[in-house]
């Protein structure tokens, strides 16, 4: 998972620069957001921020490895995996949009694709720790259905990119173009039920 990221000296005040930096690259974007603002916002000095980070590249990076963990921690936490299948993957579906949707999720994958050009390191990073790892945890649920005999897949790499993408259906593009800015959980409810309906109709027992 962490392949892009160089190993990082934590210490006291780390969650507090992660926190400052957060803030600061969603205000102002990558380009926008200098070290001096990053150091301000955290209330630590820039020796600080450079004794845990040795550019913003870095940083940034750790700001979406951080955020993105956060939130798939969160999901797994709410989300009974006893429960038959429709229902928890409703639940993931209904937590992947909800991080698409978010003002971070939609923040840090602009930041990425604008900046994927000229360095490619933090697409890759927003990737492998981002849908990548969201991706790894769908296969290991996917595994423990099929040994229930609750799915049954044969190509269990594809099943798990497809999901996903089946959930952004609609309403992914109108946000990215800026077509709507936010989405009901009414809206939410909706894709999810529909991409759920559609893998279960291909894979279910």
């Amino acid at each position: 998972m962490n392949a892009e990221l160089p190993v990082i000296k934590k210490g006291r005040k780390f969650d507090q620069v992660i926190d400052g930096a957060t803030r600061v690259f969603m205000r102002d974007g990558f380009d926008g957001a200098s070290v001096d603002d990053i150091a301000r916002e955290a209330k630590v000095s820039k020796a600080t921020l450079y004794s845990y980070f040795t550019d913003k590249r870095v940083l940034f990076m750790e700001v979406a490895r951080t955020e993105c963990t956060r939130q798939a921690d969160a999901a797994l936490d709410e989300i009974n995996m006893t429960l038959p299948p429709r229902d928890v993957l409703r639940k993931a579906c209904k937590s992947m949009m909800r991080f698409f949707y978010s003002d971070f999720g939609v923040n840090v994958f602009r930041i990425a694709v604008a900046e994927s050009s000229r360095f490619p390191e933090l697409g890759r990073a927003f990737y492998l720790n981002g849908p990548m790892e969201a991706r790894k945890r769908l296969i290991t649920y996917l595994n423990a259905a099929i040994a229930k005999g609750d799915l049954v897949i044969d190509d269990i790499d594809m099943a798990a990119d497809q999901l996903p993408q089946l959930c952004k259906a609609d309403l992914h593009e109108k946000l990215i173009f800026g077509i709507q800015d936010g989405f009901t959980e009414d809206e939410i409810d909706r894709i999810a039920t529909a991409a759920v309906d559609l893998f279960l109709s291909r894979y279910g027992a």
